[in-house]
């Protein structure tokens, strides 16, 4: 089969770019064709035969700087030039869309059906979902303040600009407010046969929309994590990933304040790790990766992902549940359906320094229950390339076997 996978990003920088690029290499492996579409930088790792990608806009340097991004940031005429480029060459089968907003934008979607109706080929399009751009111009269900807000579910998408939700700027509000009027409008996500949700909670976001509600697939994203030999338990509570106020670094901060007798070990990147210089009991080691960051997961007691946005899917999480080392997570979309609380993890509301605090007493005040969690993390089960790989196929081939009778 021949996938075309399309990202913003073709080179490691979040979740949906590990997504994107472990996708890849999985159906590689299983003896799929395999190319790319996306913005060009020298960091890509991939690409496609006819170097077929768009442009990137330095949004950095102001709208002034580039008078023609309101255009583009909207509706990329290259990008759907240049993704043509790769449908006459590649002649995909499923086309696999992540992130393209803001960048290549849904025009690219419009030029896929426009060449599959052409060439009649029963090529699927597929959309995995994997923050709420699809339905919130800010992307993530906040406001100014990242602070949870659903304002626009309603499919008013003025409240962006009254709020200001685009990093407190009224022009980058008034964008966003135009990109989400002019694709609520325009047939583009009409055309996607399936959108796949990394959460149960991102789907329930989605059907509350018609354009989307019918088309929508839970399925947890796939994660093959390698197992760490010789690990002893060491005493310190971890947080991993991208260390910021809407991760809920700094609600764990407080935390840490209030228990000066643990020590709390951060690893990642991000505007908090400098509130950490002045903890005592706070030690930060900087990027970690690999199964040099696997062994530091694995020889922690407990992982805190105390995120105070809704995250759909933490890499985080399962990373750390599935090295055998207990969570405690907030509240926030799709956390509390990857945790067992009392099990395997516990919860606790967002952004609420004192329940944390209760939550990570619970498991780790007493060795045995500490021990007990551990226990039950090793019996915890998540979606492999295998399994995910399997339900993958059922949604690739629903259109290719259809066409095919």
């Amino acid at each position: 089969m021949r996938v075309l996978l399309i990202n913003k990003f073709l080179y490691p920088k979040g979740g949906a770019e590990t997504y994107t690029l472990s996708l890849g290499k999985m159906l590689e492996k299983r003896g799929h064709e395999v190319q790319y579409f996306g913005l060009r930088n020298e960091k890509n790792t991939v690409g496609n035969q006819v170097d077929a990608l768009v442009s990137d806009m330095d949004f950095s340097a102001g709208i002034a700087r580039n008078l023609n991004a309101p255009f583009r940031i909207i509706y990329n005429r290259r990008a759907r030039k240049e993704i043509r480029r790769v449908l006459d060459s590649f002649h995909p089968e499923v086309v696999h869309l992540n992130n393209i907003q803001y960048h290549l934008t849904p025009a690219i979607i419009l030029e896929i059906e426009k060449w599959r109706q052409e060439k009649r080929n029963g090529c699927r399009i597929i959309y995995t979902g994997h923050d709420y751009q699809l339905i919130c111009p800010s992307h993530g269900l906040f406001d100014v303040n990242v602070k949870p807000c659903e304002l626009c579910l309603d499919g008013k998408y003025i409240h962006c600009l009254q709020t200001k939700c685009l990093k407190n700027s009224r022009a980058k509000s008034l964008l966003g407010t135009m990109d989400g009027y002019f694709w609520k409008r325009n047939p583009a996500y009409s055309y996607v046969d399936a959108f796949i949700c990394c959460s149960q909670f991102l789907k329930e976001k989605l059907d509350t929309q018609p354009q989307f509600a019918g088309k929508t697939i839970a399925l947890q994203n796939f994660k093959d994590v390698a197992a760490v030999q010789g690990i002893e338990k060491k005493n310190y509570i971890l947080e991993f990933g991208k260390l910021c106020k809407d991760k809920g670094t700094e609600t764990l901060l407080e935390v840490a304040k209030q228990m000066p007798d643990e020590r709390f070990v951060f690893a990642g990147y991000g505007p908090a790790v400098d509130l950490m210089k002045d903890i005592p009991n706070v030690e930060y080691l900087g990027f970690r990766e690999g199964q040099e960051l696997n062994k530091l997961i694995a020889e922690a007691k407990l992982s805190v992902c105390p995120s105070e946005w809704y995250e759909n899917c933490p890499f985080s999480v399962i990373e750390s549940i599935a090295l055998g080392t207990p969570v405690v997570g907030s509240r926030m979309g799709g956390i509390p359906e990857l945790i067992m609380e009392g099990k395997t993890g516990e919860l606790f509301e967002a952004g609420n320094a004192e329940d944390l605090k209760k939550s990570i007493k619970r498991i780790i005040d007493r060795q045995e229950v500490l021990e007990e969690y551990t226990r039950n993390c090793h019996d915890a089960r998540f979606e492999t390339s295998e399994s995910y790989y399997e339900k993958l196929m059922v949604i690739y081939r629903k259109g290719i076997d259809a066409d095919a009778e």
